[in-house]
């Protein structure tokens, strides 16, 4: 006899349909798997013999033909092991076909029967949906994460054998709750008005957010750089819903979805170890996964100590910082992945930290320059702000500063300007402008374009640095709710480049 079954595999970011079909004919008895499996599919074989048998199922003496197609595309991982069970038993007679045909199973199962869960639910609702499919049966701890969509049914089962008695209709299931959105932030215990002080910085962090801007602190060890980047997620524009599925689909396929599933609900906070490799920082591995750049994705990747990075790992920051995606190929296939985030990173001016402070600093200048010179000049080009941040007086620490509501008013003000601007494009912040559009969407008055044609000829501001410039200022007139770009938002764009003045020679050195 023969039965069809539809699941799904993971391709990087995607999803796309399997066809798990079963044939029982005369024969040796064995298990015979084709379609183009790795190894951990190939070893479902003996997974489902054992965990039908433990179920109190008995399989015939015959001889078993699972196919898994498309055969021209690679399937990974075990989430085929409970289709593959109900195709056993379809083809035994056990399960009508008619059942089956509305239907996508995904998951792992044990030697006992019991049912694990798998990566990458999410993305699999997806693709259920889009493949027309009314039920989807997952591992229980997934089912919050196919719950999501609201015209898809998605049945949490915890062992085989409950799987089979509701194909059968002897149990009807009851299926997952689903997922009710809201705006509403989660509770954080990180809040701007526990910084005193560092006004400057904290006006430059507003900015950074309000554009998505990439953004660099510059200070002494223990001056506040760390504390203030881990509050600029309290600041930033609140998540759409579509933003929070793409964003909970990476952490779903990276096997990252806290148990019981449901959407991410805030911004991204990752902050990688300086000893992290390339292939950590961007992904890969030999089935590819996510890796901290698109982890980060809609959110923050900050980079504390950022010189102290290898050089290669930094490099790899540059492609996905320019196009907002990251493309990984394995044996001839390429996998995409999205990284749109928001690049903050602090550092020491020195490896001592006092530089320029020469009553302090105990560096001598070759070693700044090689301290300074692990970052190369494309890499500090791709960052739009650059503040400094100093020592702050003992009676301006013990202040409480704007709250963090208080000044993602202002922020969510401006991106709701940007979005208006934006409505019918691709485009959702102003950092995001490309090149061959920043006049169409920035009306420079006059006398900002006069300032911006100054910097240009007197500093040593790339063509890619005065785009930057222009785009910050954009992001500082909407906050200013001005639908031009005057001299005074451009002056104080400019005035976020002054900090790497403390390097000698000035930009030249970065």
């Amino acid at each position: 006899m023969y039965a069809k079954v539809n699941s799904a595999a993971l391709a990087g970011m995607d999803s796309f349909p399997v066809q798990v079909e079963t044939d029982l004919s005369d024969g040796l008895p064995h298990v015979e798997m084709v379609g183009t499996l790795s190894t951990e599919a190939r070893e479902a074989r003996e997974r489902v013999r054992t965990a039908l048998k433990n179920s109190g199922i008995r399989i015939p003496p015959k001889k078993i033909t699972v196919s898994l197609s498309p055969a021209d595309r690679r399937k990974e991982g075990s989430g085929f092991d409970l289709a593959m069970a109900a195709g056993i038993a379809a083809a035994m007679g056990m399960i009508s076909d008619r059942v089956l045909r509305d239907c996508m199973i995904v998951g792992e199962v044990c030697l006992d029967g019991r049912v694990r869960g798998v990566r990458g639910v999410l993305a699999i609702a997806g693709c259920a949906r889009r493949e027309g499919i009314r039920r989807l049966f997952v591992p229980r701890e997934n089912a919050g994460e196919g719950a999501v969509f609201a015209d898809l049914e998605v049945m949490g089962v915890g062992s085989v054998k409950e799987l089979l008695s509701i194909l059968r209709g002897e149990n009807a299931g009851v299926p997952e709750p689903g997922c009710v959105w809201s705006e509403s932030l989660p509770e954080s215990g990180e809040d701007f008005s526990q910084v005193g002080g560092q006004e400057a910085v904290k006006r430059a962090a507003e900015v950074a957010c309000a554009g998505m801007h990439n953004m660099l602190m510059i200070g002494s060890a223990g001056a506040g750089k760390s504390m203030i980047a881990r509050r600029i997620p309290t600041i930033l524009p609140r998540l759409t819903r579509q933003e929070s599925i793409e964003i909970s689909t990476i952490y779903s396929i990276g096997g990252c979805l806290t148990e019981g599933g449901g959407l991410i609900r805030s911004r991204p906070f990752r902050s990688p170890h300086h000893t992290i490799t390339a292939a950590g920082l961007a992904g890969g591995g030999r089935i590819p996964r996510p890796g901290e750049i698109s982890f980060a994705h809609g959110g923050v990747l900050f980079l504390d100590e950022l010189p102290e990075f290898r050089a290669s790992v930094l490099e790899t920051l540059r492609q996905p910082m320019e196009e907002r995606r990251l493309t990984i190929v394995r044996a001839g296939v390429a996998y995409e992945f999205p990284a749109d985030f928001m690049l903050v990173a602090a550092m020491n001016p020195c490896r001592c930290g006092y530089y320029p402070d020469r009553s302090l600093c105990r560096c001598t200048e070759r070693e700044v320059r090689d301290y300074l010179g692990k970052l190369s000049r494309p890499l500090m080009d791709r960052i739009d702000i650059c503040s400094e941040v100093g020592k702050v007086s003992y009676d301006r620490l013990r202040e409480r500063g704007e709250s963090s509501a208080d000044i993602r008013a202002r922020v969510e003000r401006a991106a709701a300007i940007q979005s208006r601007r934006f409505a019918g494009t691709s485009i959702r912040f102003n950092s995001r402008i490309p090149a061959g559009q920043l006049y169409r969407y920035c009306n420079v008055s006059g006398e900002a374009e006069a300032l911006l044609q100054k910097v240009y000829d007197r500093r040593t501001v790339t063509a890619r640095g005065l785009h930057s410039l222009i785009r910050v200022a954009r992001t500082i007139a909407d906050l200013d709710e001005s639908s031009a770009v005057e001299k005074r938002h451009v002056s104080e764009a400019v005035f976020y480049r002054g900090p790497r003045e403390i390097f000698r020679g000035g930009e030249e050195n970065v």
